[in-house]
């Protein structure tokens, strides 16, 4: 039986020689070339099974070659490689049709994993969602090249061409909401209204009604009929921002409206339907929150059907310097002065713990801007600023991460003080080891893209020990979706 054909475009030979021999290695024949050109003869002369092509080439872009090899080849799969590792990227290859989107530096191990599926998977159906605004990418949303950040660009592109439920969580100032948009912006329901609502900052007894809207007369004060934000989002996407802050009784009423796709409003006998997309959000722990009966279990596992998870900004230090100069560059646009950051000033962003994470260096930068002569930002001006700042910000840390055994300590000791009403629980140990052992597992099942092998290396267990505590801590596996 003759080996698949993998077809490679990159304009560097570099690049070019490590994919021969990988694919070589792994049993492929390979033919490669370093323009779209002769690619593109190759793709109507029906050679080939699979193609990997570079979005930059010096003869046209790969994102472009994409709808026509689609066009002539609808079942070619295409693997788009870049080093443009943007949001806009991965969403263009996605919208486009390509099978997979692979930022570089790319890791072979993976990229023989998406070959493999890539060949092994029927053909999915065209994209049908459209295409982003030509002006994307002047007004891009999301900043940061961490891995960290490919793999939700990556996710978000994913998501383009379906109509999922998300669920999105992160601390306060992470961008919760920016990713919501991003959602809503390149999909499918881009066409109607992003209609968000915070639900910590609307009284518990005024939620139904901004939700669900009311009829005239049906409370003190309600002289007119109100839309509510079910309505308004019609056709298009409604981001239930801090979700965890509902109150239970709308929790019930939300969950009926996700069940039945329909709701009267309040006051209200005649049913609506409920045409909206779902984004929710929340900075807090939504599983604590199900055993301490302050969430419903049956409304969470509703909501999260795609779980995307927002990494504090510590965690993707990285991404600060371009998140500081494109700040900074914003703030000129505003008409505050241009300013530099020199390497000493961000050496001294990248050492911060940022509590506030990408919101509080937002503030800075505009800060900086806005109060500082110098035109050059050094180390000593960032530090005196966060010094400024320390005092309103509780950073027990702000040298390094917690030790794990003294938040352990911290956590025992806030669970015990909570039960000082004179009856004694019988379960700390099972709690301090599943609140250490889920997130754990979550993580390393996250880094490994739910790859339950990888991730039973990684943490030194045995493959069928990982499935067992996958299934008594209730962990949902999330796949990529190809």
């Amino acid at each position: 039986m003759t080996p698949p054909t993998v077809l490679v475009a990159d304009d560097d030979r570099s690049i070019r020689t490590v994919l021969t021999q990988a694919l070589g290695r792994s049993g492929y024949q390979v033919r490669s070339t370093g323009n779209a050109a002769t690619l593109w003869r190759w793709v109507e002369d029906g050679e080939g099974d699979l193609v990997i092509t570079d979005v930059v080439m010096p003869d046209e872009n790969g994102l472009d070659l994409i709808p026509r090899i689609k066009r002539v080849r609808p079942d070619l799969r295409v693997v788009v490689m870049s080093a443009q590792s943007t949001l806009m990227t991965a969403v263009k290859a996605a919208q486009r049709g390509a099978f997979e989107y692979l930022p570089k530096p790319f890791d072979l191990k993976e990229l023989l994993s998406v070959v493999g599926r890539a060949l092994a998977q029927p053909a999915p159906p065209l994209p049908d969602a459209p295409e982003a605004p030509r002006d994307a990418d002047e007004r891009l949303p999301l900043i940061g090249r961490s891995p960290a950040m490919q793999e939700i660009y990556r996710t978000i592109a994913r998501l383009t061409t379906a109509d999922l439920t998300v669920m999105i969580t992160g601390e306060s100032g992470t961008g919760k909401e920016l990713v919501a948009r991003a959602l809503h912006d390149y999909g499918k329901r881009r066409g109607g209204q992003f209609v968000a609502i915070n639900m910590a900052a609307i009284p518990r007894e005024l939620i139904e009604s901004e939700l669900f809207g009311h009829e005239r007369g049906a409370f003190t004060g309600a002289t007119n009929r109100n839309q509510g934000r079910f309505e308004q989002a019609n056709g298009g996407t409604l981001f239930l921002d801090e979700i965890g802050d509902m109150p239970p009784e709308a929790q019930t009423r939300l969950l009926r409206v996700l069940q039945e796709g329909e709701f009267p409003t309040v006051g209200g006998r005649q049913p609506i339907r409920a045409n909206v997309r779902i984004i929710a959000a929340t900075h807090r722990d939504l599983r604590a929150a199900i055993r301490n009966g302050q969430f419903r279990e049956d409304l969470f596992y509703r909501l999260n059907v795609v779980p995307i998870r927002l990494p504090p900004l510590r965690e993707r230090a990285d991404d600060i310097p371009d998140l500081a100069r494109h700040f900074l560059d914003r703030a000129r646009v505003d008409g505050l002065p241009a300013k530099a950051l020199d390497q000493s000033a961000i050496d001294r962003l990248r050492a911060h713990r940022w509590s506030g994470n990408v919101r509080e260096l937002e503030n800075l930068m505009r800060r900086l801007a806005a109060l500082y002569p110098q035109e050059t930002i050094t180390g000593d001006v960032i530090g005196a600023e966060l010094a400024e700042a320390a005092p309103l910000v509780e950073t027990p840390a702000a040298i390094g991460p917690e030790p794990l055994a003294r938040a352990v300590e911290r956590h025992i000791r806030t669970f015990l003080s909570a039960h000082d009403d004179g009856l004694t629980p019988s379960d700390i140990y099972d709690r301090v080891i599943a609140e250490v052992e889920r997130p754990l597992i979550q993580m390393t099942l996250a880094a490994t893209r739910g790859n339950q092998i990888k991730a039973a290396a990684m943490l030194g267990l045995n493959r069928n020990t990982l499935r067992k505590k996958i299934r008594d801590l209730d962990i949902s596996v999330v796949r990529g979706i190809a």
